[in-house]
């Protein structure tokens, strides 16, 4: 690896750093990603750093002199990817296969630096992409920000929902093409917090050239909604009326954003995200009744009788069979938490990032066995499966 590297990246760990995130993991079920703050503890200036392994987080506090070493480690076995933001300015640190880094700095404007320090409290208040503070013309507009940029009480659940949606987008963002305009379709977009946050944070955060496409059945909303984005200049962003499963308005899209898409409208939605070639779908699934309709396993019969727990599994299951379908399909699957199970049970997010190399025949095959015994013994039948498999050699 590049030594500049890592010695880039330390002559910003000062009292001015806001924060580093290391992304892009070679091995993301290990190692998911890295993001590191300055604290204080016991007035000495530290580095907290928060290591995200699959669902866990875990922290750990180094001296500047201690996290050379460390930064070696995550850098040369897992990412490929580092950004930097402090008051003095940004970095952003790309490292390719063989190990040759690009590293772009830019300093920060005149009078940028000599801003606030970061709080440099051990526990902290949470960092959001949209900070609070900092007013967001469509939150404003749709209630959740008030002109000032607080965030209205009754809305802070919506809030922190979008937030942690647009996570999840920016940790793929380098699997996403770079080069040219990007093609992103939200099946059944509804009232489009989301759609809306997409594109502030791609379009208007980041730079990122996109054209984005919000798909729902209710004609009211989607006259709303596109009101809403010429109001706000939003020339890339549109709604239209429409049917998931008829939908046939383009031949190539590069993510897939599917929310709370009602049943098999969620399959529909990622059949065709999968014949797109998607190179990222990210999949909320909702009121799964296909396979509790039909679910039967002498096993599990004394568990089943009970109809609240039957609906559970059966969401859950399907939620697993889906997820190993895309696996199957050619992506790399996560199952992730997408907000507090106290706010809703329906809280599964399948993030699935399209592979660029494809398994041997093999053990396609065998696990093609597996997912067709699995489905056999629970007695059901599932829409994604019979489009995708059923009578075809190969998906991928």
């Amino acid at each position: 690896m590049d030594e500049n590297v890592v010695s880039t990246i330390l002559e910003y760990c000062d009292d001015k750093l806001v924060h580093v995130v290391l992304s892009n993991s070679r091995c993301p079920e290990e190692l998911k990603k890295v993001t590191l703050r300055p604290v204080s503890i016991g007035g000495r200036l530290q580095f907290q750093s928060c290591e995200h392994r699959g669902t866990k987080v875990f922290h750990e506090n180094h001296t500047v002199e201690g996290l050379a070493d460390k930064l070696t480690e995550w850098l040369e076995k897992y990412m490929k990817q580092a950004e930097i933001q402090s008051l003095r300015g940004t970095a952003q640190i790309l490292i390719s296969k063989k190990g040759h880094a690009t590293i772009k700095k830019k300093a920060a404007a005149k009078g940028e630096g000599d801003g606030a320090l970061p709080e440099l409290s051990h526990n902290r208040a949470k960092s959001y992409i949209l900070a609070e503070g900092e007013a967001v013309p469509f939150l404003v507009e749709l209630g959740v920000m008030t002109p000032e940029g607080k965030v209205v009480r009754a809305k802070y659940d919506k809030f922190r929902q979008i937030n942690r949606f647009l996570e999840f987008i920016e940790d793929v963002l380098p699997e996403l093409p770079q080069d040219r305009e990007l093609q992103i379709l939200d099946f059944g977009c509804g009232k489009s917090y989301l759609t809306f946050a997409m594109y502030y944070y791609l379009q208007v955060k980041k730079g990122y050239s996109v054209r984005i496409t919000g798909l729902d059945l209710k004609e009211d909303v989607i006259a709303h909604c596109n009101a809403l984005a010429e109001k706000f200049g939003y020339d890339r962003l549109r709604f239209l009326k429409g049917d998931i499963a008829s939908y046939e308005g383009c031949t190539q899209v590069d993510m897939v954003v599917t929310l709370h898409a009602c049943d098999v409208a969620t399959d529909y939605a990622l059949e065709k995200a999968v014949g797109w070639k998607a190179k990222v779908i990210l999949s909320v699934p909702c009121c799964q009744h296909e396979l509790n309709r039909t679910i039967k396993n002498d096993m599990l019969a004394p568990v089943l009788q009970y109809g609240l727990l039957k609906e559970r599994m059966a969401a859950l299951i399907t939620d697993g069979l889906r997820a190993q379908m895309l696996e199957q399909l050619g992506y790399h699957v996560q199952v992730l938490e997408f907000i507090d199970m106290e706010h809703t049970p329906k809280n599964i997010l399948l993030r699935a990032v399209k592979r660029n190399t494809i398994e041997p025949a093999a053990v396609r095959k065998a696990k093609r066995e597996r997912l067709e015994n699995c489905i056999h013994e629970l007695g059901g039948s599932l829409t994604l499966y019979r489009d995708m498999f059923e009578n075809k050699e190969e998906n991928v």
